[in-house]
């Protein structure tokens, strides 16, 4: 027989390989679990302030809480909805289905005037509630910095 051997084991011959090389997709996947992890934490609050440092003790509590946000201009955001003072009271008992005892957090960024903040807080506690906390940041030294809310005094 001619051709150089070339008979049933030859080149032209080969079976197709009928395994799935899954490392590639667990490649894709593992990086999509990183992006996700990174991007998540950023996702929590929309509205960006520049918050205070302090040096009060984290606190840890299981609900996610509502969060009432004064940014730089003095614009209040209930959550990431922009609000208007006249209104703020009505959506607060709204979403809160008038509970005196829900967890109200002020975010205040440090530009803006204190009698700012103090005001939109005087409005929460006239309606009643009792749990309203101001959120800050704990200074960076030497280790990493997170956001702790500062209990009202």
């Amino acid at each position: 027989m001619g051709g150089g051997g070339r008979g049933r084991h030859g080149r032209g011959s080969r079976r197709p390989m009928s395994e799935i090389n899954v490392t590639p997709m667990v490649d894709v996947m593992l990086v999509l679990l990183i992006v996700f992890m990174v991007a998540a934490p950023l996702l929590t609050v929309g509205v960006p302030v520049d918050l205070p440092k302090t040096q009060a003790p984290t606190i840890t509590e299981q609900k996610e809480p509502l969060v009432v946000t004064v940014n730089a201009q003095g614009q209040i955001y209930v959550q990431e909805t922009p609000i208007d003072a006249d209104s703020l009271l009505p959506k607060l008992q709204a979403i809160t289905e008038n509970n005196q005892d829900a967890t109200i957090y002020v975010r205040g960024d440090k530009a803006i005037n204190y009698g700012r903040v103090m005001e939109v807080m005087g409005l929460i506690a006239s309606a009643g509630y009792t749990k309203v906390s101001l959120i800050a940041e704990l200074p960076q030294s030497g280790g990493a910095a997170g956001k702790a809310p500062a209990k009202k005094p």
